[in-house]
């Protein structure tokens, strides 16, 4: 009997040529569209969900095989939106792709799949899903293409949720992915990617937050690390970690961004050098690789999507935390975001950083 396989088709040619090489390999494949947002007066956003849902039912005709709409923005709005504006109110700066990746693409969506008796659920994500016989664990690595690897993203997800899942690009390129939609005369094959958050129109933030969490738009002071007042921020949402241009201060020196304090609506300020830092705490560890450690352990961290893989020690720190501690100090390290160890091509650990630890002797720009 063939195996069945739900994919996620979200309209975009990563997730149709999936489906159509899943349906090549001989699985029973099923389509399904998550709805995930929004409702109400969002017009923009409504018309991009409503053409999703149209461009995945038109490729699921097109490979011929049956394609749902799950509505999921319940759960959405609650782990993803809710989780978003309440890490903004605290002054971090989350990661909804991450979350939501644990808790909807595999979290809701594949529950709603085993109910119609799936055996797995498949998306267009580029990274690779390996059982190791040795440990008895499944192993996330890095995708063929370095350039679309999204492990990181991934990195929260269980045992239990690598073991139902199925990602037909791993070892494939983009190019590639490309050619076989062009030759698959699938209707996405020439289909822009999309980068921006899904529940953000136009990637407009500011707009955004200021609808959902008003007080982050509340102007106060911007201070330096003595306490001294420099000027007046215009809302703690519209600065990050790392920031220099836009301040809108004066000083004989670069000044940036090294902290925001929500509890005194305020932006400290600091030198290049004390941007930087070279260790943090971080929580939430989810271990893939391997069981918890209790020992010290090298590995090579990367402290956001678009950051350079860096040299790190994690310890144990206690039950829920470990402490990351980088060989050099790296640059804007910012609470909230993901963090995730690799050892060479594979996952070790993912987890959310919680505390910064300022950078000891003499940082170096890079």
């Amino acid at each position: 009997m063939r195996r069945r396989v739900v994919v996620a088709m979200s309209g975009g040619v990563d997730s149709s040529v999936a489906a159509a090489l899943l349906k090549e390999q001989g699985y029973e494949v099923t389509g399904a569209t998550m709805r995930l947002w929004p409702g109400g007066d969002k017009a923009e956003l409504s018309k991009v969900w409503a053409e999703m849902e149209t461009e995945a039912k038109r490729v699921a005709d097109n490979l011929g095989i049956s394609h749902y709409v799950f509505d999921l923005r319940e759960v959405f709005d609650r782990q993803v939106v809710a989780d978003f504006c309440r890490e903004y109110n605290q002054g971090r700066t989350p990661n909804p792709c991450v979350r939501c990746n644990k808790y909807i693409k595999f979290g809701a969506f594949l529950e709603r799949t085993k109910q119609m008796g799936a055996d797995f659920v498949a998306t267009g994500h580029y990274a690779k899903i390996e059982y190791q016989k040795t440990t008895g664990r499944y192993l996330l690595q890095k995708a063929s293409d370095r350039k679309k690897d999204q492990s990181y993203f991934l990195a929260m997800l269980t045992q239990d949720q690598l073991r139902n899942i199925l990602l037909p690009l791993a070892q494939l390129t983009k190019q590639q992915v490309r050619k076989i939609a062009e030759d698959l005369r699938l209707p996405v094959s020439n289909k822009p990617e999309s980068q921006e958050i899904c529940f953000i129109a136009s990637n407009h933030y500011g707009d955004f937050l200021r609808a959902y969490i008003p007080q982050t738009t509340m102007p106060g002071p911007i201070l330096d690390t003595q306490g001294g007042v420099l000027g007046e921020h215009q809302g703690l949402l519209f600065y990050t970690i790392g920031q220099r241009k836009g301040l809108g201060i004066s000083s004989n020196r670069p000044l940036y961004v090294i902290a925001i304090d929500p509890g005194k609506n305020a932006i400290i300020v600091g030198t290049k050098h004390q941007v930087y830092a070279d260790g943090f705490l971080a929580g939430q560890v989810n271990w893939l690789a391997i069981e918890q450690p209790r020992e010290s352990i090298e590995v090579k961290a990367k402290i956001r999507a678009q950051h350079r893989e860096a040299e790190a020690i994690v310890t144990p720190w206690d039950e829920k935390q470990v402490c990351v501690k980088f060989k050099r100090p790296q640059q804007a390290i910012t609470p909230g975001q993901t963090v995730v160890f690799y050892d060479k091509e594979t996952v070790v650990a993912g987890g959310v950083i919680e505390e910064v630890k300022a950078a000891q002797g003499t940082a170096e720009d890079s």
